[in-house]
């Protein structure tokens, strides 16, 4: 007998994924004044920033002393520090590094520090919570996406989604709907293009062993106690990518299952070599820890050929993560696509070519595309409008109040030099 599909409730925006791009959308609608669900299929919000283990607030400076991110990003950059370990570098005064401690850096022949930190991912995904309850967020947990429903009056776009949970089936209604699910999810259900990238063979679990605990108790950090522990351990640009093995197609489950198997006995392998009393994997990832599975094919897909370039259309300047100087925007074009009424995607998701996807998807340009995000579905309500024509003027002033950096200065687009090309992974 087929089971009764529920019907329970609509909301003004549905999000679709509870990672870090998801709570910034689902809490900037709220802050709106907007009635917002907020989806998430496991039960700790964070996605790869908690429970994928990735746990590293990325560069959000130029790597000349001063930071080009804000806005939200930020404001969970020191939520995830109020609780638990991790700082960022005292040289930073109000988002920047004074001139004269500059001057003795460049005096020693040594760069400045970059503003990034790591931190504790499960008590990030606590702190996550009580911010999303305090705002007024409804979460729903532990359940699954498992269908979409168009809207028959509007081809393009939703009117809800059907979700399984211990609950059985639920249908939610919505007026706009945001995809942070990192994979597309929502869009590719929708029949929106998206495109597909291959991943490396790269695992990295939470380790600990006697010697690490020695370092945090000599060190008076917590922190230290841990460190990573890698099954694959291919780099960001594919180095160490073994050449017998594929690269994993992350939207396919045979690929995904691969991947797990393949890393997780590639580690215990690992492990076997070793005392057994002298070290312990605090935790595995709780997800598949893939970079980019699919995007959006938005109206504007950002380029690495579009460094120093400025967006009309931009909600927020970014930095390169890996490399110093390099300066990117954010456009409203690459979480949108015309004909796509009511959907918008922010995250791993959003719209990015070759490097420049891997520049967009990471932790503080996730953080700002959700805040563009959500802010936006509260703009199109307020106005009445579908999401890839609204006041784009109007939105980046929003956003700006909200702390945002909308362009980059033009000031800060260097000169070519020997050390902007330093990796920092």
């Amino acid at each position: 007998m087929q089971e009764e599909i529920r019907d329970c409730g609509h909301y003004d925006i549905l999000v679709a994924g509870g990672g870090v791009a998801g709570v910034a959308a689902a809490v900037s609608g709220a802050r709106h004044g907007k009635k917002v669900l907020l989806i998430e299929k496991s039960v700790k919000l964070g996605g790869l920033a908690t429970l994928g283990l990735i746990n590293f607030f990325v560069p959000m400076c130029n790597g000349r002393g001063k930071q080009i991110i804000f806005g939200m990003a930020e404001e969970m950059l020191r939520l995830a520090l109020r609780y638990g370990y991790g700082d960022v570098p005292e040289a930073f005064v109000d988002g920047k590094i004074p001139q004269e401690t500059l001057d003795g850096y460049r005096a020693q022949g040594k760069l400045p520090p970059r503003y990034m930190t790591g931190y504790s991912a499960d008590i990030f995904a606590l702190a996550l919570l009580e911010l999303c309850h305090k705002e007024g967020v409804h979460l729903l947990f532990d359940s699954l996406v498992t269908r979409v429903l168009p809207d028959p009056q509007q081809p393009g776009s939703l009117q809800g989604v059907t979700v399984e949970n211990k609950s059985g089936c639920c249908s939610y209604y919505a007026s706009y709907f945001v995809d942070a699910t990192g994979d597309a999810d929502l869009l590719r259900r929708a029949g929106v293009p998206t495109l597909a990238r291959g991943n490396y063979h790269s695992y990295q679990t939470l380790a600990i062993s006697l010697e690490s605990c020695r370092r945090a108790a000599a060190s008076g950090d917590i922190g230290q106690a841990t460190f990573y522990r890698h099954g694959g351990g291919a780099s960001l640009y594919g180095g160490g990518h073994p050449t017998t093995v594929p690269l994993y197609d992350g939207a396919d489950a045979g690929e995904v299952n691969r991947y797990l198997i393949d890393n997780q006995l590639e580690l215990l392998q690992k492990l076997k070599t070793e005392g057994r009393k002298e070290r312990d994997i605090v935790a595995l990832p709780g997800m598949a820890q893939f970079r980019t599975t699919r995007c959006i094919q938005g109206d504007t897909v950002l380029r690495e050929s579009d460094a120093y370039r400025h967006f009309a259309d931009s909600v927020g300047a970014i930095c390169d993560f890996d490399r110093r100087d390099y300066l990117f925007e954010i456009p409203y074009g690459a979480l949108t696509r015309h004909g796509c009424g009511n959907i918008i995607t922010a995250g791993r998701s959003a719209a990015g070519e070759g490097y420049a996807w891997d520049v967009l998807r990471v932790i503080p340009p996730a953080i700002l595309s959700g805040q563009a995000a959500g802010t936006a579905c509260a703009l199109a309500l307020d106005q009445g409008c579908s999401l890839p024509d609204i006041d784009i003027p109007c939105l980046q002033a929003v956003l700006e109040r909200a702390g945002v950096t909308i362009h980059f200065d033009d000031a800060d687009v260097p000169e070519i030099s020997e050390d902007r090309h330093e990796n920092n992974d």
